[in-house]
């Protein structure tokens, strides 16, 4: 096994190595798919699921490896599955919860463009750009998403192709595996935004409030409730920092809502700040990389520990969420709240520190 590094050298993919450990250490108490093959090499997008398939019970997904630069956004959720595969066979807690809930992991969803250290799939295609979504308030260009040219950032695709093998990949994957549940978290590992970490949800291509807002406002109490202390994380609307294209999760979210069974699904982006990592080590700026992934060991290893508080909980929360979910009698009072937490300035301004 090739254990996680701060960077690796180009064309490796250590990621991939770590990957397929685990899914040898974990064995039959886990289960295992290639959901498709990309690149002139077919690297393969693994998805690994651990717990029940019963359609009644809630769902969580954990995705890594977006954006082929951000290579610690993958490696966080493979640490996260590498500490549930080792306590499988004696947690009886952790056992007790994949009773009651299913879990999915593809942390690896853009192999290639990992491994060539760049942002988007071997066809230049941003990703989380990359879904048949515009925006209804204007962009920054080119930030939020360019037709172009390929050779430029947040390159979104052919206008009217379909989407990228590897967002395809994940759009179905969601639908049939998280979305077929009555409630499903989902949390996307990214880096590169801001000295601070923050928990984005939808909207990306609006600033009109989602229609689960009284949710992740009660998801985002109960968090900060359980967890006082651990304060590192601005939780948010994306669009209250800037807006975008094609966001995948904006595009599954509304596919969602046609669905006929009418699932709860709270799609959470982790942005990590990874500008707090430059700050702290300046030189990092001469290495490509170094503006999304901490380069000191002892940073990289924080930082793979870090977030398990977070990662737990979303568990316990969706396993629990009939517990925590507003009531009808109550939810419109939430959304209320919600309201004034995240949208008191309608301009679009900062949101309030959380």
């Amino acid at each position: 096994m090739e254990s996680l590094q701060p960077l690796q050298r180009a064309g490796t993919l250590p990621e991939l190595a770590h990957l397929h450990y685990l899914i040898a250490r974990g064995g039959n108490r886990l289960r295992s798919e290639v959901i498709a093959r990309v690149g002139t090499e077919e690297l393969p997008i693994h998805c690994i699921e651990l717990g029940t398939q019963s359609a009644s019970a809630p769902a969580i997904g954990f995705f890594g490896g977006v954006h082929g630069v951000e290579r610690i956004g993958s490696q966080v959720v493979l640490a996260f599955l590498h500490s549930l595969i080792e306590r499988l066979e004696w947690d009886e807690t952790l056992q007790e919860t994949l009773r009651h809930l299913r879990v999915v992991f593809v942390p690896l969803v853009n192999p290639e463009g990992m491994r060539a250290g760049r942002r988007g799939n071997p066809e230049g295609i941003d990703l989380m750009r990359n879904a048949p979504l515009d925006a209804t308030e204007r962009p920054p260009w080119p930030l939020g998403g360019q037709r172009l040219s390929r050779r430029l950032p947040w390159y979104r695709g052919r206008a009217g192709a379909p989407m990228a093998a590897e967002a395809q990949a994940v759009c179905e994957l969601v639908t049939q595996r998280l979305l077929a549940h009555p409630f499903a978290i989902t949390l996307d590992c990214h880096s590169g935004f801001g000295a601070q970490d923050r928990l984005w949800f939808p909207y990306a291509y609006t600033r009109r409030p989602i229609d689960c807002l009284a949710e992740l406002y009660a998801l985002r109490c109960r968090f900060r409730a359980a967890h006082p202390y651990h304060s590192i994380y601005q939780i948010e609307p994306q669009a209250r920092r800037y807006t975008t294209h094609g966001d995948l999760w904006d595009y599954l979210h509304l596919e969602s809502r046609d669905l006929t069974h009418a699932p709860t699904f709270l799609p959470l982006t982790l942005e990590l700040g990874s500008w707090l990592w430059v700050k702290k080590s300046p030189s990092q700026l001469l290495n490509r990389l170094g503006i999304f992934n901490p380069l000191s060991p002892h940073r990289h290893r924080r930082i793979l520990r870090q977030h398990t508080t977070l990662f737990e909980f979303l568990m316990q929360a969706a396993r629990s969420h009939q517990q925590w979910c507003p009531a009808a009698s109550t939810r419109e009072g939430v959304r209320r709240d919600a309201m004034a937490y995240w949208y008191s300035d309608d301009t679009g301004g900062t949101a309030p520190a959380d």
